[in-house]
């Protein structure tokens, strides 16, 4: 497509809106219904997007929010990004009473200009302009407008009239200004309008609306946002990146454009050339060459965000990083990519949206979802599955973030949507056994063994490697649910197979771990695993019950008991079986020994709205069984 522009001085000035005139905001307009749950509500939102050609398009958005108390203070601050690739073109303001009457207008010296670099970039172009009115008397309401031009077009903004929970929406509209021979693809969740299209000059023009909107309230284990809210999803069939053109009407297509940008980048200075042989050609076996080469590249490179205009998407060629010993995730995994193709072993470079839980995916709508780069190395025997920004997560290892997921394998021929590998409740283990010794007085001395395979250490893997041991004692003693205890002794060993572990040995002395009633003493058997979430039930359910994270826990506890001390009361045997999950715990006394065991079971899955109060039963259920209490008493003489 050639180059063509499509908007000229005066189409530029026919599209600029005027600001709402004094009681147009006035808060008593708004009505009854959009009031409830709310904390803020959007007055108006109009976003029009304009395709200028290929290569480039603007975005002018104009909105105006009502801030109905301090909970939606976080909404009245506007922040731009731009970059090398967007640029910033205005940003106009301003603030109304709750009558709507205007109090001032944003001026031009208040809108600051920031640096968006974090503290993981050495190096990259993105700003940000900032404004906010930082008003507190209660209501309020602010309006801005910005403009934007995009040097690419791979990317349309998405439209989302609700912004997050507890904002209502008056109205909010979203128009796609094109060439008519612009291709275009939309789809849309939660909002059953075709969008009204109309060709003039040459162009066409598509507009979603919708107007009152309630505010969502989101519930215990809801979906993801984008499964709730409505959104209209925007993108072109053909792009221009700088001077890369892609096409997005499939994922072979996206592949193959990605491929095309790191094409070429994948040649290795002579003396890394020369390790990856030293290390690797004695070996046979190709998942053995993976695991050194790794290891190779933990021990020698780490995550270091360098991104600048396409660098964003394009990665940094495998000599930069093995002459800086640095790289972002697509550069490191690049540069794996290159370790492994001088070992004569076929990877292949991984689009992945990063996150925990479940991320909302559009598999039938190619587009770019994703926020980070794996690799994936296909074997005779199995599939490995490499994170390469990482100098501690076991090879193989995917963690939590990016299990169980769409992803984008990139070769020559393009590519190919797969999934990444599922940790279910086999691999998600927490086996805890622990034996302690219980005083008169209702002290308790104990040894805590617990072993966490794969999702459920990955938390402690990264308190292990990022926290010094003071630290690492600040957070045992503020996450253990005991009393008043001292701990006397913690340490962690990991094993880093494709399923981690991580073994932690606790040394707790416990006082008043045991309430001491005159000759009585009551005892929870169960030390430190205890469930903690307590439900209401909701007859008024709105949204399915999402659970995403499934594992099972396994404890045996052995206490002794005081000297002439016996069991007076004791908790029956326990069996709970839900479609959430299962639940199995018992004590038992034998001699001087109290025997606690406790397994559970937690269950993924989407369950309808009607299973909520179920759900509330079930954790009501464990609760109680969690806090069940075995009474002793002194034999007399």
């Amino acid at each position: 497509m050639t180059r063509k522009i499509l908007v000229t001085i005066t189409m530029l000035l026919s599209i600029c809106y005027v600001f709402g005139a004094d009681g147009d905001y006035a808060v008593s307009n708004i009505p009854e219904a959009l009031l409830k749950d709310a904390h803020v509500v959007k007055r108006m939102e109009d976003i029009r997007f304009e395709v200028l050609d290929l290569g480039r398009s603007r975005l002018y958005h104009k909105y105006a929010l009502t801030v109905l108390n301090e909970n939606g203070d976080k909404y009245a601050v506007e922040v731009v990004g731009y970059d090398k690739l967007r640029e910033f073109k205005s940003m106009e303001g301003n603030l109304y009473d709750a009558n709507g009457k205007k109090i001032r207008s944003l001026k031009k010296s208040e809108i600051k200009d920031l640096s968006a670099t974090d503290d993981i970039s050495l190096m990259d172009d993105n700003r940000i302009k900032v404004h906010g009115f930082f008003h507190r008397l209660y209501p309020y309401t602010i309006e801005y407008e910005i403009v934007v031009q995009y040097n690419y077009n791979m990317f349309f903004p998405a439209w989302s009239p609700l912004g997050g929970e507890n904002m209502s929406v008056m109205q909010s509209a979203m128009t796609l200004v094109v060439p008519s021979d612009f291709a275009i693809r939309y789809k849309a969740f939660n909002y059953k309008t075709v969008p009204d299209k109309k060709t003039e000059k040459g162009r066409d023009t598509y507009r979603w609306e919708l107007n009152n909107l309630e505010a969502i309230q989101l519930e215990y284990a809801s979906p993801n946002w984008s499964d709730i809210m409505p959104v209209v999803y925007l993108g072109p069939v053909q792009f221009e990146f700088e001077k890369y053109t892609g096409d997005m009407s499939s994922w072979e297509g996206l592949g193959k454009f990605i491929f095309t940008l790191n094409q070429g980048r994948d040649k290795l200075p002579d003396n890394v050339k020369q390790t990856v042989h030293q290390l690797t050609d004695g070996m046979n076996n190709d998942k053995e060459k993976v695991l050194k080469l790794y290891d190779y590249l933990q021990q020698n490179t780490r995550y270091i965000s360098v991104q600048l205009g396409i660098g964003g998407w394009q990665t940094f060629d495998a000599t930069y990083v093995a002459q800086r010993k640095y790289g972002d995730c697509k550069a490191l995994s690049n540069y794996m990519f290159s370790l492994l193709k001088e070992a004569g072993i076929k990877s292949h470079y991984t689009l992945i949206k990063n996150g925990n839980g479940q991320p909302h995916f559009l598999e039938d709508f190619p587009s770019s979802q994703f926020n980070h780069i794996i690799l994936c190395v296909p074997l005779k025997a199995d599939t490995m599955w490499l994170e390469c920004t990482s100098q501690t997560v076991a090879p193989g290892y995917l963690g939590g973030s990016n299990a169980n997921r769409p992803v984008l394998l990139i070769d020559e021929d393009g590519g190919k949507l797969v999934k990444t590998p599922r940790y279910g409740i086999d691999q998600n283990l927490q086996i805890r056994k622990a034996s302690g010794k219980l005083s008169e007085n209702g002290e308790l001395n104990v040894e805590i063994n617990t072993h966490y395979t794969a999702v459920q250490q990955d938390y402690l893997h990264g308190m292990i490697h990022q926290l010094s041991k003071d630290k690492q004692l600040e957070y045992l003693k503020k996450n253990i649910d005991l009393p008043h205890y001292d701990v006397a002794k913690f340490e962690y060993k990991e094993s880093k197979t494709a399923i981690p572990a991580i073994d932690e040995h606790l040394e707790l002395n416990a006082l008043n771990y045991a309430s001491v009633t005159g000759k009585r003493l009551f005892i929870n058997p169960n030390i430190i695993t205890r469930s903690s979430v307590k439900l209401k039930s909701d007859d008024k359910r709105k949204y399915p019950v999402s659970l995403n994270f499934e594992y099972r826990d396994i404890d045996t506890t052995v206490i002794e008991i005081p000297a002439g001390y016996q069991v007076e009361n004791m908790p029956a045997p326990v069996k709970i079986e839900s479609k959430f999950g299962t639940y199995i715990a018992s004590v038992d006394v034998q001699a001087d020994k109290m025997i606690y065991y406790r397994s559970i079971e937690k269950f993924s899955g989407r369950f309808p709205p009607s299973d909520y109060n179920e759900l509330v039963k079930f954790y009501d259920q464990l609760y109680k069984a969690d806090r069940s209490r075995v009474v002793l008493v002194k034999k007399e003489g």
